[in-house]
């Protein structure tokens, strides 16, 4: 594997280092696992196409665009309200 180099300031290096030690992990293991859990846009507007249309075969659930945005509306208000924000 070919390693790169990012530039990052040295307050987050160091913190990102502290996070991985305390996993038992080095820096480089942290960031690799950290990049294999993460998902692109691209991947997650894939599995929102996914999940919608297993539900909509599950329970017949085809929300409108009005309708999902509604929704993503309400749920950003809430997770707002539960930030204390």
């Amino acid at each position: 594997m070919a390693d790169a180099n990012v530039r990052i300031p040295a307050e987050a290096r160091d913190r990102l280092a502290e996070i991985a030690a305390a996993e038992h992990l080095s820096l480089r293991a942290y960031l690799t696992r950290l990049a294999d859990t993460l998902l692109t846009p691209a991947e997650r507007a894939e599995r929102a196409v996914q999940a919608r249309e297993r539900l909509h075969a599950w329970n017949g659930y085809d929300p409108d665009p009005a309708r999902t945005e509604e929704l993503d509306a309400e749920l950003d208000r809430r997770l707002a309200e539960a930030g204390g924000r």
